[in-house]
């Protein structure tokens, strides 16, 4: 989940690569480092927490920079990257686990190497210096090393020579040409350099870059030279600036019938691809993690509600047993803001090599899942800084009720739907006095160490969701119940004063939830109902415009309003929560 940036070029390095960073620490911003060429040999600063917005002491034309989401040891400026090599001939940044560290410890250990920190990247250093002592060059050191690496890892190493390589497996490493061949970028982003570059090339898995005057990519496995393939850039439109919002939490919710109407935007010809595609499959599968696991359910809800299709939806890290069960066939449509997440990836190729297609509907250009995808579709909803996934999930789940009314053979009707309901939730977040009533009930939330969230049917996804937001956003517990499930476990937490979101749509499931309101409030409850009308259960009332089939995708953006309030009501770093990273590109 780190982030790893590179700069060759005639802008000040240093500056560009903190640059870089900065636009990458949604990755991980435990610790960050810089190492620098310059005529004292390579130099190296390294710092604790956030990228800096102060000025660097060290200087030169080509630098490396990291910043890290802790997995292995503690977060100190000691095991913060870039790593020296043990007689500073080159510095190293690393994405990734080595899942065989331990034993490349042992045996490095043995030839006299001493381990200073606590990472596991300290190893690939030190396999690389050992490497070094037999191979003619640096970057067949990197390459000899590298493929004596276990897991998902991707690197960058600077040399005193000027050299600077990078090697993937796994996590993503893009390079940006600039105005002038001469001028590369290295980066975990196309969105990192996208203003600088004119051109990108994608890294697959197993291909290794060098820049030393010129670009050359090699096979990891052979030593091989390839052919160099400059791609267009595609990045995705919109601002990375805040703009007039405090955090980007809210300007990227607000961003949401923007992204709604992105989605209708999508062209018919390449959704009936899909729905031809699903409509001949074996097994349809969609599958996420997190905030995009949750976005996977709701699309396999929608399949099987309006497209009448046997869906089931994944969580990409517990999907082992479905191994056994893909076949050719199998339709896999897999959700995530990056394209990079590494659980997922890990069941497309498994999915893949039994000859199953698969389809993806990621926000990052270039990403590793929409290459390995047989049908490739963007969500265009432009920069999601924030960690905490919003506009990308009303995205992802707006473009799941989409391609089910177009499996039903009603592909006109759901774009006028979303249309509909992009007015409605425009209306709803130009509403001052609808945001002073979310911004009111934050505190009333905030203040209990737990809540529940109660819904079902088209909104069960939805409190899942709306669970993720408020414990990622406010430290709180939150647990999101299947109302009809309440009285078989989660009645015994029900106590006066405790808090209960009841999410009750105008559908033909609303008196169910009202019963499962019923059975809280006879314990002494407070709930509040978000609807579209008052009901009598209600302790109190957040009003949502009823969008019909929509509905499920309108209840979602107050309740990401309300976990943003308690964020800030709290006093928590809204835009980076403790502990988590946006791109989740280790297991």
């Amino acid at each position: 989940m780190c982030g790893i940036f590179g700069y060759v070029g005639d802008r000040p390095a240093a500056d560009a690569v903190i640059e870089g960073l900065r636009r990458l620490d949604y990755r991980g911003y435990d610790s960050w480092g810089v190492a620098a060429l310059n005529g004292n040999g390579i130099e190296v600063e390294k710092q604790i927490g956030i990228v800096s917005r102060d000025p660097l002491s060290i200087h030169g034309n080509i630098a490396i920079g990291h910043t890290r989401w802790a997995t292995h040891g503690a977060v100190t400026e000691t095991n913060a990257h870039p790593h020296y090599a043990t007689d500073r001939s080159f510095a190293l940044a690393h994405n990734g686990i080595v899942e065989n560290m331990d034993e490349l410890k042992t045996a490095l250990s043995k030839k006299g190497y001493e381990f200073l920190t606590q990472t596991d990247t300290e190893a690939i250093v030190y396999l690389i210096e050992e490497k070094r002592e037999k191979s003619k060059t640096l970057r067949d050191a990197v390459r000899l090393a590298f493929k004596e690496l276990k897991g998902r890892n991707t690197i960058i190493v600077l040399a005193t020579d000027g050299t600077v390589i990078g090697a993937r497996n796994g996590s993503p490493l893009v390079i940006g040409i600039g105005s002038r061949p001469d001028e590369i970028y290295f980066s975990s982003d196309v969105l990192s350099f996208s203003s600088y570059v004119t051109g990108v090339v994608v890294l697959e898995n197993g291909q290794m870059a060098s820049m030393n005057g010129t670009l050359s990519v090699h096979d990891i496995a052979s030593g091989r030279l390839l052919k160099t393939k400059v791609e267009k850039n595609m990045a995705a439109a919109g601002s990375s600036d805040k703009g007039v919002y405090e955090h980007y939490m809210l300007k990227e919710i607000m961003e949401s019938p923007r992204v709604i109407d992105a989605v209708t935007m999508q062209k018919d010809i390449d959704i009936r691809a899909l729905v031809s595609a699903i409509k001949k499959a074996r097994k349809v599968y969609t599958i996420g993690s997190g905030t995009a696991g949750a976005a996977a359910g709701q699309m396999a809800y929608y399949l099987r509600k309006y497209g009448h299709i046997e869906a089931t939806s994944l969580i990409g890290a517990e999907a082992t047993e479905y191994y056994s069960l893909f076949n050719k066939g199998d339709l896999i449509i897999a959700l995530s803001q990056s394209g990079e997440t590494a659980d997922v990836l890990e069941v497309l190729e498994i999915a893949k090599k039994k000859g199953a297609k698969v389809a993806s509907y990621v926000n990052m250009p270039g990403s590793m899942m929409t290459r390995m995808s047989d049908f490739k579709y963007m969500a265009a909803a432009g920069p999601e800084i924030c960690v905490m996934s919003t506009k990308i999930f009303t995205s992802q789940i707006a473009w799941g009720y989409l391609l089910a009314k177009a499996v039903q053979g009603k592909l006109a009707d759901g774009k006028k739907n979303l249309r509909a309901l992009s007015m409605q939730t425009k209306k709803m977040l130009n509403d001052e006095k609808k945001i002073a009533e979310i911004q009111a009930l934050a505190p009333i939330m905030a203040g209990h160490e737990q809540l529940f969230i109660l819904a079902k049917g088209q909104n069960l996804q939805i409190s899942r969701e709306a669970m993720v937001k408020i414990i990622e956003g406010s430290y709180i517990h939150a647990h999101a119940i299947p109302a009809g499930d309440l009285k078989h476990y989660a009645i015994t937490l029900m106590m006066p004063g405790v808090p209960v979101l009841a999410i009750v749509s105008d559908d033909d499931l609303r008196n169910d939830v009202l019963n499962a309101v019923h059975e809280v409030k006879a314990r002494g409850a407070f709930v509040t109902g978000l609807s579209s009308k008052p009901a009598k259960e209600f302790d109190a009332l957040l009003a949502v415009p009823d969008t019909k089939e929509t509905s499920a995708i309108m209840n979602i953006i107050p309740l990401q309003l309300l976990a943003y309030y308690m964020s800030v009501f709290l006093g928590n770093n809204v835009d980076k929560p403790r502990n988590i990273a946006k791109s989740v590109t280790v297991k």
